[in-house]
């Protein structure tokens, strides 16, 4: 119900009722803005803490009673910076009083210095920009497949990816991705879409065959659970798309724009892939996403073939740029590996005392705390304890805790934050 100048209240009895206010002011501070407004006016697909974030800098925030929290999570990988980093601001400001939004029938400046930049940068010679890692991965596959079809016909139309994956959750791309929990209940999925075992060329073996387009990995798997590709999988897995003329498509959503010490992950691995989707942290905390490929595939979307309404836009690519080029630095590279060896340290001294991880694994910023058998299935208890603590951290599936801070977080942060995570391991391995 619409009501100018008014807030709609609901009675404990469920009946509205209409209130008005002299100025919109007066509406604002009448609103109570609580995490039981939540479960009143959102959709019920999320299940948010009670602890509601009102400011933050750096690798710190404070919620809506001024309680200070060091932060792990980095909004799950895409807080590349921190809060509020000085250089994403001033782009956000810059930009936000010149440009904001045109029609891809027009080009931008920003979106065309970002795209040089990631080109020179990477294999790539061609960009796409999206607003999400879901969106850049919907790309990925529709090109995969319009290669196919263009170069092979209808029938290498298969598209392989691994178990326990995660590619976005888009119709397409949550049936690519390797988890039924999220892609099941929702009536037919997209046909030709199989599923091997990570790290188990066999599998991958198994399912490969002329009609294979693609194959679609994570060059480390971050939602099924922080595990790292042995050296001999990944090169296995591009001989394999080689063999058989498919494309080897690399969802670096999380594992880009610096995240595992490199500025891609491929880059310290030994192989290249044909195409690449990066997000997340590419904005620093701005809705952005892009999918980079070379010229000879990326002719196969031609004009119309696909499109994004804000893919592109002037503003995201404006913040994005300033990220880019501050991550994109052989310090702030190199120091992802030596805060990593921090994280590391302490979470093992913790295990040391608690005896309470099976492994801790991961690479760079992006580091998973695997619980023992005892522990299994409480990872998010341990969460909600370190937040209760003053640690923000992230769960990987029931079994494991997730680490993915700012890649510029100061030592210090690291020191106190797993002094405080360390406080909460304590109450639940007590």
């Amino acid at each position: 119900m619409s009501v100018s100048n008014g807030l709609t209240i609901v009675s404990q009895q469920g009946q509205k009722r209409n209130t008005f206010f002299k100025s919109p002011i007066e509406r604002i501070f009448a609103m109570s803005v609580t995490r039981e407004l939540f479960d009143e006016v959102m959709v019920p697909n999320y299940a948010p803490s009670k602890v509601i974030p009102v400011r933050g800098s750096g690798s710190r925030i404070w919620d809506q009673n001024d309680n200070e929290y060091i932060d792990f999570a980095g909004g799950i990988a895409v807080n590349c910076l921190g809060h509020c980093h000085p250089k994403l601001v001033s782009a956000l400001t810059e930009q936000g009083q010149k440009l904001w939004h045109l029609s891809n029938t027009m080009t931008n400046e920003p979106a065309l210095r970002l795209a040089k930049k990631m080109t020179d940068a990477t294999f790539a010679d061609k960009v796409y920009f999206a607003n999400s890692g879901g969106e850049a991965n919907e790309a990925a596959l529709k090109l995969a497949r319009r290669w196919a079809l263009d170069n092979h016909g209808e029938e290498k139309s298969h598209i392989i990816s691994f178990k326990q994956g995660f590619h976005g959750r888009t119709f397409f791309t949550v049936t690519v991705g390797g988890q039924p929990a999220y892609s099941d209940g929702f009536g037919p999925k997209p046909a030709d879409v199989f599923h091997a075992e990570y790290n188990n060329l066999d599998s991958l073996k198994a399912l490969m065959s002329d009609k294979t387009c693609a194959v679609v990995m994570e060059p480390l798997q971050g939602e099924g659970g922080i595990i790292s590709p042995t050296a001999d999988f990944v090169k296995g897995v591009r001989d394999l798309c080689d063999q058989h003329s498919a494309l080897l498509v690399f969802d670096e959503v999380q594992t880009g724009v610096g995240r595992l010490g490199h500025l891609y992950a491929y880059m310290d691995l030994g192989v290249t892939p044909d195409i690449l989707t990066t997000a997340k942290a590419l904005g620093g905390g701005f809705p952005i996403g892009a999918m980079i490929t070379t010229t000879d595939i990326a002719k196969h979307l031609k004009i119309g073939t696909h499109g994004s309404t804000y893919g592109g836009n002037p503003l995201a690519c404006a913040v994005a740029e300033a990220a880019f080029d501050t991550v994109n630095d052989a310090q702030v590279l190199e120091g992802v590996k030596q805060k990593s060896k921090l994280f590391m340290d302490a979470l093992n001294e913790i295990n040391e005392k608690y005896d309470i991880f099976e492994e801790i694994r991961g690479k760079g910023l992006l580091i998973g705390a695997a619980l023992k058998e005892t522990y299994k299935g409480r990872a998010k208890e341990i969460l909600l304890a370190a937040m209760d603590e003053g640690a923000m951290t992230l769960i990987a599936g029931a079994n494991v805790v997730r680490f993915a801070p700012s890649l510029v977080i100061p030592d210090e942060d690291i020191k106190q934050g797993m002094a405080l995570f360390e406080k909460a391991v304590a109450k639940i391995a007590g």
